[in-house]
């Protein structure tokens, strides 16, 4: 369901069919806690999961409705509207993510919040890439006007240093969020611990950006870390994020 909830703005041509699309999933959420769940397989899972771990309305409406929004198809005004989307639809998931390993803990909690701003702040960044090469940039414009860099210069694939310091404050924010997040990790309970390894992840995508110089379009950045696998596994056995 998240993952198609992302490729949405991507593959539909016109905004009311991807309404509609939306619509549906908010009326098989409704249906779902009544429990007559849409004869549709992921709609049965969902609904399997719900009674299962007691998963709150809440955070599934809440996803659904911020992508909702996002069909808009337009730069974020800001940083902290990219943090809004990012704390509404990726920490909204987090928080499923700890109800579903019975961790109820204010703690993990804030750290899930600040990971998912994390997540979303990243996400948009590496995902620039691709979104230039279709003329499209999501980059929050407050940073582009304060950096002097315009969407035409992402959609060149300009490594000039007005881009690079756009890229540079939006990692640094993004690096802020996963260091808060961090700073709970003596109160979260290890069992939060499988919830949170996408860390792992980020860590790595923004210390590899790091060391491109924040240059986003950077070759090296489309390679896959071969190193990620051992990580992922050194910090679940550790239990630390």
């Amino acid at each position: 369901m998240w993952s198609w909830h992302r490729q949405v703005k991507d593959s539909i041509s016109q905004k009311t069919i991807g309404l509609m699309r939306m619509q549906f999933w908010k009326t098989a959420i409704e249906e779902i806690y009544r429990d007559d769940p849409p004869n549709q397989p992921v709609s049965t899972e969902l609904w399997k999961a719900v009674k299962t771990h007691g998963l709150t309305k809440r955070w599934l409406m809440r996803i659904v409705t911020e992508r909702e929004k996002d069909l808009d198809d337009r730069a974020y005004r800001n940083l902290q509207e990219l943090e809004k989307y990012s704390e509404n639809t990726q920490s909204s998931l987090f928080y499923l993510l700890l109800e579903c390993l019975g961790v109820r803990n204010v703690h993990a909690d804030h750290a899930a919040s600040h990971i998912g701003k994390a997540q979303g702040i990243t996400t948009c960044l590496r995902a620039t890439p691709y979104n230039s090469s279709r003329r499209k940039v999501y980059l929050p414009m407050d940073i582009c006007m304060l950096r002097g860099a315009s969407q035409e210069d992402f959609i060149r694939g300009s490594r000039e240093k007005n881009v690079r310091d756009v890229v540079f404050d939006i990692a640094s924010q993004a690096h802020v969020h996963l260091e808060h997040a961090r700073s709970f990790s003596h109160n979260v309970p290890a069992a939060a611990t499988p919830a949170f390894l996408p860390t792992v992840v980020l860590e790595d995508y923004l210390q590899r950006v790091r060391k491109a110089d924040f240059d986003v379009f950077h070759k090296s950045l489309l390679n896959r870390n071969p190193l990620l696998p051992f990580q992922l596994y050194l910090r679940s056995w550790k239990k630390t994020f």
